[in-house]
């Protein structure tokens, strides 16, 4: 049966590319929203040292708690990615938030319902992952469908500095939070902060009209007017797929580990150091970095440099030189030091937005969001193995330069291997398609 009018004027203007008032008025939002997501998923590795004292967890249980968030994180990023190319990724973003945020503040709560604290507590990870796990999928297939081709470095590279931005805050403000009302408290602030900029969007950005229609596929499982057809075969025959997904993975897993362990790495090398300074300063560093690396990327672009090779520049700087902090990181005993060394690695991996995340965007516009869920699935899961060999690596070995090295083995393993075989041509469709 045709598609009537209506639908498909609905479906036209769910496809049309964002007017400048709304593309401005979603990136500020979506970047409030990633910040949201990071203040969330951080509140945990904040809170470790606290909650391991009060709850007698050893390193290996520290760890196990830490990673389980990658359990349920790899288990939805390709669902939420399909689901974004189908309903629109704005709607997903907005049902994940409002039950991760409840999931969040609801977290102590968890924490005190028996002795089980363990056990708890590694639910409400996998929980949270599960959730978490379809918005940056989501958030690709959204941007991918709405901004141009040369405007996505920009707009992807500021809407992922809420992730150094919500690390921020909540380095700072949960760090206070954590010494003036104890861990507890950065939970309630994480999650309570969620809902309400849930409500906001619900309220002004989406209503009951969007959001019914696209409840109904969940709930049903039925085809949308949205074309679904894609090249399964033809995109994973690309060497350049498969370059963007190793790449992702190393990406990806480099950051989990150095997220999940960086406050343990501080808080036991300099334990008379403030966190608000460990916390804070790499996280404060990383968002101009991020804002640069989108506006440069562009820019070169705009200037006429081939497309693939501002992305392999850009990988050159988010994985290649910023192993050589991590690295260093290992090597000094002197808490300036390693602090630049955090700050310059964690600030350089920003330039990854730039270069991967939108590299995605370039091979597969029409299904952005399935394929960047395939990839970030492949770096949760190292993610997962990451975190928990970074905690054994230091039980075993007592010494921290072991997980540094980790970090530097996979970046490099990373960048080897998008510098040889990416792309920025188009696969996902069958007419040819020049080079960029």
């Amino acid at each position: 049966m045709q598609p009537s009018l209506d639908e498909a004027r609905g479906a036209t203007a769910q496809d049309a590319p964002w007017s400048r008032p709304e593309c401005q008025a979603w990136t500020g939002t979506l970047l409030l929203g990633t910040c949201l997501l990071y203040c969330a998923r951080v509140s945990m590795p904040v809170c470790t040292v606290s909650m391991s004292q009060d709850f007698g967890w050893n390193k290996k249980e520290a760890g196990l708690v830490l990673s389980s968030f990658f359990w349920g994180y790899c288990l939805t990023q390709v669902v939420g990615g399909h689901l974004g190319d189908r309903i629109g990724g704005e709607k997903v973003i907005l049902l994940s938030a409002s039950a991760w945020g409840l999931i969040t503040a609801a977290t102590p709560l968890l924490a005190h319902l028996s002795s089980a604290h363990l056990i708890y507590m590694t639910f409400s990870r996998i929980l949270t992952g599960l959730l978490q796990g379809v918005y940056f999928p989501a958030l690709t297939s959204l941007l991918s469908q709405k901004v141009p081709e040369n405007e996505r470095a920009f707009t992807y590279s500021t809407v992922g500095a809420g992730s150094q931005f919500g690390t921020l805050v909540t380095g700072g403000v949960g760090s206070l939070l954590l010494d003036w009302y104890g861990w507890q408290s950065v939970f309630y602030f994480s999650g309570g902060l969620t809902l309400l900029w849930a409500c906001y969007v619900y309220r002004y950005l989406l209503n009951e009209k969007d959001l019914v229609p696209a409840l109904g596929v969940l709930a049903q499982g039925l085809p949308v007017s949205r074309r679904t057809r894609v090249p399964w075969r033809q995109l994973f025959r690309k060497p350049s797929v498969w370059a963007a997904i190793l790449s992702q993975l190393s990406a990806a897993s480099s950051f989990f580990i150095l997220l999940s362990w960086l406050p343990t790495f501080f808080k036991e090398t300099f334990p008379s150091s403030k966190g608000w300074v460990f916390n804070v300063v790499p996280w404060l560093v990383a968002i101009p970095a991020s804002l640069f690396s989108g506006f440069l990327s562009d820019h070169l672009i705009n200037r006429g440099y081939r497309t693939i090779t501002v992305r392999k520049f850009m990988q050159v700087m988010g994985l290649g030189l910023s192993s050589i902090f991590a690295l260093c990181l290992g090597h000094t005993s002197s808490f300036c030091r390693s602090v630049v060394f955090a700050s310059a690695s964690i600030g350089l991996q920003t330039f990854n937005h730039s270069g991967i995340s939108v590299n995605i965007q370039d091979l597969a516009p029409s299904c952005a969001g399935f394929l960047f869920g395939v990839a970030n699935t492949a770096g949760a899961l190292a993610g997962v193995v990451g975190v928990c060999l970074g905690g054994y690596l230091i039980e075993t070995t007592g010494s921290w330069t072991s997980v540094f090295n980790l970090v530097a083995a996979i970046s490099s393993l990373g960048l080897c291997n998008f510098l040889l075989f990416g792309k920025a041509q188009r696969v996902d469709q069958s007419a040819s398609h020049e080079n960029l």
